[in-house]
């Protein structure tokens, strides 16, 4: 197993402000590992929504729960929707000393029930698959190869990632979707999602979606919006900024999971990887999730004119505007873009993240940097 102190070291700090702490994030991220490693350190005791027995324990929350002091775990928490106002009613009792952990596959109906029941009371950890961080710049090339969820990027053999990486998809497909109530066929979920990979790193076209997929457009946009909330696919959405070009306004599709994107693709290793086609638009989205999640900006925005200027990322974090430019190349250089969008945008600084190992400056306030070194960087 490979270790993940950060995420145990976020939950400590909401704990000094907030009774509660959400670990949300797509199934098999290791939000259970985290909660196992959790408990080690703090004791506690922990329940599994997913457990038979469990679940009977907690049929009547107030019951099981109230005699419990410390910290209360509990797994898989979005098939327990009504165990919210209970949390809220023991974490307000006078002298209580409970805390609780909870941990829950990402959708939107969970981040609403915890947000109407436990506001002021609970901290949100988005828990994604391992990081470039974790796993250490010897394991970039299997970390963007087979993404990072960590049975797949652990897997003994790339054909046994791939296998493992295809069997997931299916069975969020198959068994996860219609348990949140979706009535579109698990076979049409199916043909959204290959679809939807084939647009990783370009701009969201919904009515396109629906024609293909022979539906209407707010069903296409439901099932983006689904795949969005389990966290499985970025929107990233454009920033307006008042100058006379015209802009793009519809958001970019990126594959969360760059291992996703190349299991259904097709993609079995890295060598099959570095000649594929989509390889320069799967690196950028493999830097920009690293990015995202290193940075944590208060906002992340792509910028794009019609005439031609663009810019793949945008963070905007303590009133400072940082761009990135992400690049498969080994010799960056500055290009007229590039130039438009530090002039259009008054960036503070810009990267460009690309393929080598070294940093240097390019031109003023432009710098050419490894991804390493763009995730260690403090902006």
């Amino acid at each position: 197993m490979i270790a993940r102190p950060s995420y145990l070291d976020r939950i400590d700090r909401i704990w000094q402000s907030m009774p509660c702490v959400l670990l949300v994030g797509p199934r098999q991220s290791g939000k259970t590992t985290i909660a196992r490693d959790v408990v080690a350190t703090h004791g506690g005791t922990l329940f599994d929504a997913e457990n038979l027995e469990h679940v009977a324990a907690l049929r009547e929350p107030l019951v099981t729960l109230r005699p419990l002091q410390g910290l209360v775990v509990i797994d898989e928490v979005q098939h327990l929707p009504d165990i919210f106002r209970t949390i809220r009613v023991l974490v307000d009792e006078p002298g209580s000393d409970r805390r609780f952990l909870l941990l829950g596959s990402a959708s939107g109906d969970l981040l609403r029930q915890t947000a109407e029941s436990l506001t002021g009371r609970i901290g949100r950890i988005e828990v994604r698959g391992l990081s470039v961080d974790e796993c250490g710049t010897d394991g970039i090339a299997d970390l963007w190869n087979r993404g990072g969820l960590p049975r797949s990027y652990l897997a003994t053999t790339d054909a046994a990632s791939l296998e493992w990486r295809r069997e997931y998809m299916r069975s969020v497909i198959e068994r996860d979707i219609p348990g949140l109530g979706i009535r579109t066929s698990s076979e049409r979920i199916m043909r959204a999602w290959m679809m939807l990979m084939h647009s990783h790193g370009d701009n969201l076209n919904v009515h396109e979606l629906a024609r293909s997929l022979d539906v209407a457009a707010p069903t296409a946009r439901g099932i983006i919006d689904l795949f969005t909330d389990l966290m499985l696919l970025r929107q990233l959405q454009p920033w307006f900024e008042n100058v006379e070009k015209r802009q793009r306004k519809s958001p970019k599709i990126y594959v969360r999971d760059a291992g996703l994107l190349h299991a259904a693709l097709n993609i079995a290793s890295e060598s099959d990887l570095l000649v594929h086609p989509k390889r320069g638009a799967s690196w950028e989205g493999f830097v920009i999730e690293e990015l995202i999640a290193a940075h944590r900006p208060d906002a992340a925005y792509y910028w794009a004119t019609h005439q031609g200027a663009e810019l793949d990322l945008l963070l905007h974090k303590g009133g400072r505007r940082i761009g990135f430019e992400v690049k498969l190349t080994s010799s960056p250089s500055v290009t007229q873009s590039m130039r438009i969008a530090m002039h259009d945008l008054r960036l503070d600084a810009m990267y460009v993240v690309y393929a080598g190992t070294n940093s240097f400056t390019l031109e003023p306030k432009v710098t050419a940097c490894s991804l390493q070194d763009a995730l260690r960087m403090v902006i």
